[in-house]
């Protein structure tokens, strides 16, 4: 059987202002495991530059950033 990856945790934090994305992120990211996929979705223009640059800081993996109408959508991996 092949091994399907898990769906990602999702943490709406549409209409919060920075730095409350990034908050919400690390405080979920705090409570996962390692391998554990996590999705925020931030209204605040500034998430999708402050969040990568704390996964990557905090030695973690990026694995999209995408824009919607009114929102984007950034999901990382949990990797220690």
């Amino acid at each position: 059987m092949p091994e399907t990856t898990p769906a990602p945790r999702l943490i709406d934090a549409r209409g919060s202002f920075c730095p409350g994305p990034l908050m919400e992120m690390i405080r979920a990211i705090r409570e996962a495991q390692v391998g554990d996929l996590l999705t925020v979705r931030s209204s605040d223009k500034g998430s999708k530059i402050d969040i990568p640059k704390w996964v990557e800081k905090a030695g973690h993996k990026l694995i999209s950033v995408e824009s919607f109408e009114g929102y984007d959508e950034i999901t990382i991996e949990k990797t220690h």
